[in-house]
């Protein structure tokens, strides 16, 4: 049989179906929020690495002297030819930061500003420049200058593109170490509360204890607090002051053992979701099997259990890993001299002023981060693929001696983190520990204490209120975009990049990013800078993917038969959007609402470069009222922090409730 080719020419060209008015308009948004993350995202982070490679050093053959003594003018000598001023200083003097100035009267021996000498001075190559108070000066030209207004007078450093910042921290024995320590701490970290998060994850999916939900919410409080709280509370149980400080022996809580139990309290809540969540899709018909070939409970969980939650495993080891490693609070209140990246982070910026190395560190705290992210984005697509449609969801049995062993250990690890919560509200009632343990509010003057008054507490609830309403509009919207608008197949796969890359980028690497982006003068948003404007920004975008995926995850369940028949109507997308995506998709928009409020209120790490006076925000004052010794207050401020959340989320529970009746009636139809 010969194949004979069939000739389509008659048939005309292809035709192209027209893009109409809602679908130019969707697409503007798309390139709207787009945008938006462009400028918030991938500017501050180009600048930042940019800002990497730049070395600053001082050339002083750029500069020429001459120096009158009442003689006349003496013949123009360089400033690298004055032999003894160069000996006091070696080539690593001076290499410096962007900012730095190197006084000209310390070349010059002998000066004295009282003097009657007169000095000339005059860049010799275009590119140079030196500094008379606040005045640059650019040009070639002599300047001169009596001996008082000579000692005014700074060379500035010229700039240089290479790997030297890079070089110098990794011969940097210090600095180095700083990789190893985060490494550590994040690999134990992750181990320690996956072994506890998965043995709880699977007493609450796989017995018939009694009180699951009352185990759940507790298990689920340490979201509610910053990530200091645990370290704090770890310094009044087990510090040199202690409660059981007896129990450490030689040991101390101030290093390694004091960052991973706090890092384990923090991220327990985070890996026992996602582990519950592979448990809870498990199927039936797997255990059915095994009962009737005889296997026994051991084998089963290890041939039928753990295969089937292992993407969840993975995925919530990498989440814990980059959780700890890219934490700053809690090592900055419980490391003492155990440095980690994040830490160094804030010490080279704040401590030394020196962003050229922060941003080296912040390059390198990213590879780690960036690597975890990835491979949680391919376990998890993994994850959905194993979930068919024929799938029987598991009921467990009632087995008193299982459900008895389940509810010892889950009791166990709720008293644990009550416990931790307990101690804290109990620092922050005592008038001084442990020397005078009457009960009394004065922890709760913030207004007297050194990092922050009551102000900062205001100043997060309305952080908290702006990113929820702001952010939650931006998202829907966006991920409604990405998701109805038909073709545009490039527009959305860059959207969708640049929704997804938040979650990979720690805070401190935000935050200095966001110095060097919008600090810049030249920026016409720099006046955004210091001001709350900047705070809601970052917050918003440094909690962007996850809200966004669970804005498309709520998306993906309407059906596209929505849209078809809203175009049979000839009715706009906007009134579809008002009057049926928002309703159905409500239980998802005040989901996200509600973790973007408790996000803000208990970040520190994204916008502890950020705050001015002005805005000082509560996890912030936490951090300065620590840092000044004032411990009670700031787990005072602390408790705060978490009764403000604990209530946000019982107004977003009851509420959540009162819409899904009204609004989700026709899910039990």
């Amino acid at each position: 049989m010969v194949d004979v080719p069939i000739n389509t020419a008659h048939l005309g060209p292809t035709i192209k179906p027209k893009t109409g008015r809602d679908a130019w308009i969707m697409r503007a948004f798309i390139v709207v929020i787009g945008l938006y993350l462009v400028i918030t995202l991938a500017f501050p982070l180009y600048a930042m690495l940019s800002k990497s490679f730049n070395t600053y050093a001082f050339d002083l053959s750029r500069y020429e002297i001459q120096v009158n003594t009442g003689t006349g003018w003496g013949d123009p000598i360089t400033v690298e030819d004055l032999n003894e001023a160069v000996k006091k200083y070696k080539p690593e003097d001076l290499k410096t930061s962007s900012d730095g100035r190197l006084p000209i009267v310390e070349m010059i021996d002998g000066f004295s500003f009282r003097s009657k000498t007169l000095y000339r001075l005059r860049n010799t190559t275009k590119g140079s420049a030196y500094l008379v108070g606040s005045e640059r000066i650019t040009d070639t030209q002599w300047h001169e200058y009596t001996s008082n207004e000579f000692r005014r007078v700074f060379l500035k450093p010229v700039v240089a593109t290479g790997l030297d910042n890079f070089v110098q921290y990794f011969s940097n024995p210090s600095l180095f170490n700083s990789i190893y320590n985060s490494l550590f701490i994040a690999i134990v970290s992750m181990v320690i509360t996956i072994t506890l998060a998965f043995t709880f994850a699977y007493a609450m999916a796989r017995s018939k204890m009694r009180f699951k939900g009352a185990f759940k919410v507790i298990a689920m409080a340490p979201i509610l607090v910053p990530s200091l709280l645990p370290g704090i509370a770890l310094v009044y149980l087990f510090g040199n002051q202690g409660m059981l400080k007896v129990l450490m022996g030689d040991q101390t809580i101030y290093g390694p053992i004091g960052i991973i139990a706090g890092s384990v309290f923090f991220t327990f809540p985070h890996a026992m979701i996602i582990i519950q969540t592979s448990l809870s899709i498990s199927d039936a018909r797997l255990y059915e099997a095994s009962d009737a070939l005889g296997a026994s409970k051991i084998k089963t969980f290890f041939t039928v259990t753990l295969p089937g939650a292992r993407y969840g495993l993975i995925s919530a080891a990498f989440v814990v890993f980059n959780l700890v490693i890219t934490d700053f609070g809690l090592p900055k209140v419980i490391g003492g001299q155990f440095n980690v990246l994040a830490v160094d982070i804030y010490k080279q910026v704040i401590g030394q002023q020196n962003f050229e190395m922060g941003a080296v560190v912040s390059v390198v705290l990213l590879i780690p981060a960036m690597f975890a992210f990835a491979i949680d984005r391919i376990v998890q697509k993994k994850q959905v693929s194993t979930l068919t449609a024929r799938s029987v969801p598991y009921e467990p049995k009632v087995n008193r001696r299982f459900d008895n062993i389940m509810f010892t250990y889950s009791a166990v690890v709720a008293g644990l983190i009550v416990t931790v919560l307990a101690v804290c509200q109990f620092a922050a009632l005592i008038k001084f520990w442990p020397y005078d343990l009457t009960l009394s509010l004065v922890n709760y003057d913030f207004d007297v204490m050194d990092g922050g008054g009551w102000g900062s507490f205001t100043n997060s609830i309305k952080l908290g209120f702006m990113v929820a309403f702001i952010g939650t509009v931006v998202v829907f919207v966006g991920a409604y975009m990405v998701e109805k608008v038909p073709a545009f197949g490039l527009g959305r796969s860059a959207f969708q990049f640049l929704a997804m890359l938040p979650m990979a980028i720690p805070g401190m690497v935000l935050g200095l990013a966001y110095i060097f982006f919008f600090n810049d003068p030249a920026n016409p948003l720099n006046g955004i800078y210091g001001t709350m404007a900047i705070l809601v920004i970052c917050s918003i975008t440094h909690f962007y993917t996850v809200s966004h995926l669970t804005a498309l995850t709520a998306l993906k369940q309407m059906d596209k038969e929505f849209e078809s028949v809203s175009a049979s109507l000839k009715q706009p997308f906007y009134k579809l959007f008002t009057r049926v995506t928002v309703p159905v998709c409500l239980p998802a928009i005040l989901d996200i609402s509600i973790y973007l409020f408790v996000n803000a209120m208990t970040t520190v790490s994204a916008l502890i470069f950020l705050y001015s006076p002005d805005t000082t925000l509560a996890s912030v004052a936490m951090l300065n009222m620590d840092d000044a010794g004032d411990i009670a207050p700031a787990a005072a401020m602390g408790m705060m922090i978490f009764y403000a959340n604990s209530i946000a989320r019982i107004i977003h529970h009851f509420a959540s409730k009162g819409l899904y009746t009204k609004t989700q009636a026709w899910r039990t139809r």
